[in-house]
C-alpha cells in the first residue's frame, strides 16, 4: 500500500453495531482491516511498519479495533449458534458467514503485529482493560481444552480439509461444518491472543494501575500462564509421535528438536518474566499459599536446556528459589478508584434479549444475497484477498483443490483455485464451476 492508501484505510475504520455485522457497510470495514492486516505483516517482515503504527496512534484507531474485536466475539457466542438453529437458515452461499467468523482472526492478527510498539499499547487508553479481559477469556479456553485433552482433535483438521474461499462462495456448507471451522479458528485466535498479552506485559511500567490489578488479582494471569506451561496446548502426541503447532499447522517434531523451545513457549515464559520480576507487580500480587504452590511448579520446567535457549530465565529461577524459602509480605491494599472494562458489558446490555431478533434479521437481510449481489461481492473478495500478496504471506505452498497435495498451477480463468495436475482440475471442475463463474 502507498502511504496515502494506508492512511485512507486507517481513517475509514469505525465502530459498527452488532445488528450491522455482515452488512454492506460492515463488509467495507472488513476489507479495510484485511488490507491493513496484510500490509502490516509485509511491512513488519521488511522492517517498515513504523508508518502504520503512527497512523493508528494519530487517528486513535486502536480502541476502535478492540471494540470491533469484542463485537465479533459476542456475535460468535450469542448470535451465530441461534443462526445455525433457525429453520429458514438456508443461504445460497455460506462464505459471507465465514467472512464474519474470520474477521476476529484478522483483527487479532493485526493487533499482534502492531502491539510490539509501546506507543500502540499506550494509545489503547482505557480499552486496554477490555483487551486484557479478551486475552484472559481466550487463554482460559485454551487451558481448559488442553486440560480436557481436546487439543489432539485439532490435528485431524488438515489444511486440505478446509474449504477454500472460492469453493465456499458457491457451495452450501452445513451449519455443523461452519461451527467446526469456527472452533478451528478459535484455537488459532487464542494463540494470537497469547502473543498480544505478552506484548502488553512488556509495557507493565507504563500501564495504568487498573490494568495491573486486572492482570494480577482479578484474573490471576501468572497462575493461568503456569497452566499453559504445564499442559502446553500447542503440542500433543499422536500415534507415538510428538506434534507441535507452528506457523498455522501441526507438524511432527524430530527427536533431536523435541527440547527446542517454540515461539509460543517463548511467549509464555516472557510474559511470566514480565509479570513476576517487575517490582510493581511483586508489590501488587498476592503470593498466598495457592499462588505460591502454583508458581513453584515452574521450577520443574526450568531445565539447563531451556535456560540455554532463553538466558533471562536464570533470573526467574533465582526468584522462584527465593520464593520457596520465604514468605513474601501481603500486597499493600491501597484505597483507589478502579476502572473497569466497558465494551463487553455495553454491547451485552444494549442487545440483551434481542439475540434471536438480530439472527432473524441477518438471515433475511444479510446472509441471503441475490445471485447478482453474490457475484458482485465475489469480485470484491477477489480484489481484497489479493492472491499475489497472499502467496507472499503464506508459510506453505498452495494446495490442490482436488487432492490436497502441493500445487503449482492455478485456474487461468478466476485465478483463485490451485491444482497439481490437469487431471485434478478436470476432476474438480463440477465443484469449482459455479465459483469460477462468480469470480471470473
Amino acid at each position: 500500500l502507498l502511504p496515502a492508501e494506508a492512511e485512507a484505510l486507517v481513517r475509514a475504520l469505525q465502530s459498527t453495531e452488532l445488528r450491522d455485522i455482515g452488512g454492506q457497510g460492515w463488509l467495507r470495514q472488513h476489507e479495510c482491516v484485511e488490507k491493513l492486516n496484510m500490509h502490516a505483516i509485509l511491512s513488519a517482515s521488511a522492517g517498515q511498519e513504523q508508518l502504520l503504527t503512527e497512523l493508528l496512534v494519530t487517528y486513535t484507531k486502536i480502541p476502535v479495533l478492540i471494540g470491533e474485536l469484542i463485537s465479533v466475539e459476542i456475535w460468535k457466542h450469542k448470535i451465530f449458534p441461534v443462526l445455525c438453529r433457525l429453520e429458514d437458515f438456508k443461504p445460497r452461499s455460506t462464505f459471507p458467514i465465514y467472512v464474519v467468523l474470520h474477521h476476529e482472526a484478522s483483527i487479532i492478527n493485526l493487533l499482534e503485529t502492531v502491539f510490539f510498539y509501546k506507543e500502540i499499547c499506550e494509545s489503547a487508553e482505557d480499552s486496554i482493560l477490555d483487551l486484557i479481559d479478551y486475552c484472559h477469556r481466550k487463554l482460559t479456553l485454551l487451558a481448559a481444552r488442553s486440560t480436557n485433552g481436546q487439543t489432539a482433535t485439532l490435528t485431524e483438521l488438515r489444511p486440505e480439509d478446509m474449504p477454500s474461499p472460492s469453493s465456499m462462495q458457491a457451495t452450501l456448507v452445513p451449519p455443523q461444518e461452519l461451527q467446526k471451522q469456527a472452533e478451528t479458528m478459535e484455537f488459532e485466535i487464542s494463540l494470537k491472543a497469547l502473543s498480544v498479552l505478552r506484548f502488553i506485559t512488556d509495557q507493565v511500567e507504563s500501564l495504568p494501575l487498573s490494568a495491573l490489578t486486572r492482570m494480577l488479582n482479578t484474573h490471576n494471569l501468572p497462575c493461568l500462564l503456569v497452566e499453559l506451561v504445564e499442559h502446553c496446548p500447542w503440542s500433543c502426541r499422536e500415534a507415538g509421535k510428538l506434534k507441535k503447532f507452528e506457523n498455522g499447522t501441526w507438524h511432527v517434531v524430530s527427536p533431536e528438536d523435541q527440547v527446542k523451545m517454540t515461539k509460543l513457549d517463548g511467549q509464555v515464559w516472557l510474559a511470566l518474566l514480565n509479570l513476576l520480576l517487575s517490582p510493581e507487580c511483586q508489590r501488587k500480587y498476592h503470593f498466598d499459599g495457592f499462588n505460591k504452590s502454583q508458581l513453584l511448579k515452574l521450577r520443574a520446567f526450568l531445565t539447563d536446556v531451556l535456560i540455554d535457549q532463553l538466558p533471562n530465565l536464570v533470573e526467574l529461577q533465582r526468584f522462584l528459589s527465593h520464593l520457596a524459602v520465604t514468605e513474601p509480605a501481603p500486597p499493600k491494599k491501597d484505597l483507589v478508584l478502579e476502572q473497569v472494562p466497558v465494551i463487553w458489558d455495553r454491547i451485552l446490555k444494549k442487545n440483551a434479549g434481542k439475540w434471536e431478533a438480530i439472527a432473524k434479521h441477518q438471515v433475511k437481510r444479510v446472509f441471503s444475497p441475490t445471485e447478482e449481489e453474490l457475484k458482485l461481492q465475489a469480485r470484491r473478495w477477489a480484489q481484497t484477498y489479493n492472491l499475489d500478496m497472499m502467496e507472499a504471506l503464506a508459510p506453505n505452498k498452495p494446495r490442490c483443490g482436488a487432492c490436497g497435495t502441493e500445487a503449482a498451477k492455478r485456474c487461468s480463468r478466476c485465478r483463485n483455485e490451485w491444482y497439481c495436475t490437469r487431471a485434478c482440475q478436470v476432476q474438480h471442475w463440477q465443484k469449482h464451476k459455479v465459483a469460477c463463474n462468480l469470480m471470473a
